[in-house]
């Protein structure tokens, strides 16, 4: 589930190996689609209606509507999962058309999947969470959900299903401990830890520097431990790129390339699949990912990634979280920064759009839905009072896990900062151009924030 999750920067941005559409548009559209043929009755409680998304992956989609039916055994879902990469050019002409999919997914900020590119055809879904969960339904939900979910104009154009969270990094115990070291906690101790890692041989941290949009999750925690809520301040446009902060910032990130932080030919490497499947299969000590990495504290799905990233006879580690390190020294709070992960979004041309507000409702507003989506550990709930309920989980060791990922949860639930849902598509891209360029020694860390002001005031 992760792999499509996360390249929203992967999923958004990256969009890792573009994959063809499979057939044509055309194919796809005749043969998935409930709001298309004949119109019948709508109704709450009964009908077809079909589910368009990236994520999350078929077996998990299959799960949720299993879960669904046994409330609601008279509306049938199908779930159609389309490559991350493929979405847009999919999603697109089936939304113009008369043949779209009842439900579908819809993303934050400017990327795949957008709420820029598919609003309009997105019905008000404020009626239909009041129902679910009353006039008080903002005080239940986490604010980031429907932050990032909702129009200008004031729509609540989808519901949020979980939220994902960047800012953590991750590291393998069983490597510090072989080598008798401690996670970093400063700049200074990251520095440190990777040259004693260098010098058994041992790739330290590993960054997919070819994936623009993990490059920005770097810069923003990078910024966010320098001056907390600066980063957030300029792509609103009220402090300046060019700040001497946020040259800081880009001038730390370009030294993490130099000082044997980054390990080298980075920008030939992608977040997903080439950073991952070092991770996983032990290669690398430490990664960045975000909240969605959860999910391999379990065994069947670390065993699982462990054995995709090319293990023979997998044996998972124990993957653990550790706060961002401290650039300053300043003792600034952890940077955190997270959207919806996706929400669902009801078509305005569906014939079922009650039985699909029933759907999309009981998936992202009840308990019961909500806590399989919390027991994946791949979102946290959309709920504010939903968890993991740790004695149906089985993690690799829970002993050294399940604490930090209590801690990891709590924060996230407290966070408000937007990773993806304030950036538009230009903005993004701009910030790509400028991180690539200082990463690729091709511009100064002041040139290139120059630049990216520069492209924000034309």
């Amino acid at each position: 589930m992760m792999f499509e999750r996360f390249s929203r920067v992967g999923r958004r941005r990256s969009a890792a190996a573009a994959i063809a559409v499979a057939a044509s548009v055309a194919v796809i559209l005749s043969g998935c689609s409930g709001s298309g043929g004949t119109a019948t009755k709508d109704s709450a409680t009964s009908g077809a209606i079909s589910w368009w998304g990236w994520t999350p992956e078929i077996g998990v989609g299959k799960q949720y509507i299993a879960a669904f039916n046994k409330e609601y055994p008279n509306i049938k879902v199908t779930y159609k999962q389309v490559a991350t990469a493929s979405y847009d050019s999919v999603i697109r002409p089936a939304l113009a058309s008369s043949v779209g999919p009842d439900v579908f997914n819809m993303a934050p900020g400017g990327g795949i999947g957008s709420i820029e590119a598919y609003q309009s055809s997105a019905i008000d879904l404020t009626p239909a969470i009041t129902k679910a969960l009353g006039s008080d339904w903002k005080s239940k939900v986490a604010a980031i959900g429907p932050a990032g979910l909702t129009t200008k104009d004031g729509k609540l154009a989808a519901l949020s299903v979980g939220s994902t969270f960047a800012g953590p990094i991750w590291i393998n115990p069983t490597l510090f401990e072989k080598d008798g070291l401690t996670p970093p906690k400063t700049l200074d101790d990251w520095v440190q830890v990777c040259k004693q890692f260098a010098a058994q041989g041992q790739i330290c941290f590993e960054q997919g520097a070819g994936d623009n949009g993990f490059n920005q999750d770097m810069l923003h925690a990078i910024a966010d431990s320098i001056e907390p809520g600066l980063w957030s301040k300029a792509v609103a446009g009220t402090a300046k790129w060019t700040d001497p902060n946020l040259v800081k910032a880009m001038t730390t990130f370009r030294e993490l390339f130099h000082d044997g932080i980054i390990q080298k030919g980075a920008q030939g490497m992608q977040q997903y699949p080439d950073v991952n499947n070092d991770f996983l299969s032990g290669k690398a000590a430490m990664v960045m990912m975000g909240t969605w990495y959860m999910q391999y504290s379990t065994v069947a799905s670390a065993t699982a990634a462990v054995s995709a990233a090319g293990v023979a006879d997998a044996k998972p580690f124990p993957i653990v979280s550790i706060p961002f390190p401290d650039i300053t020294g300043a003792g600034n709070p952890t940077p955190l920064f997270g959207d919806a992960d996706y929400g669902l979004a009801v078509n305005v041309k569906s014939k079922h759009q009650k039985a699909a507000q029933t759907f999309v409702t009981w998936l992202t507003a009840t308990d019961k839905a909500q806590q399989l989506v919390s027991n994946a550990l791949n979102d946290i709930s959309s709920l504010t009072d939903v968890s993991p309920k740790w004695s149906d989980i089985t993690l690799v060791d829970a002993s050294k896990q399940q604490s930090t990922l209590d801690t990891l949860i709590k924060a996230a639930s407290t966070t408000s900062e937007p990773r993806l849902g304030d950036v538009g598509t230009a903005l993004g891209q701009a910030i790509g151009v400028a991180t690539a360029s200082v990463a690729g020694d091709k511009a100064t860390p002041a040139q290139a924030l120059a630049t990216l002001q520069s492209s924000g005031d034309n």
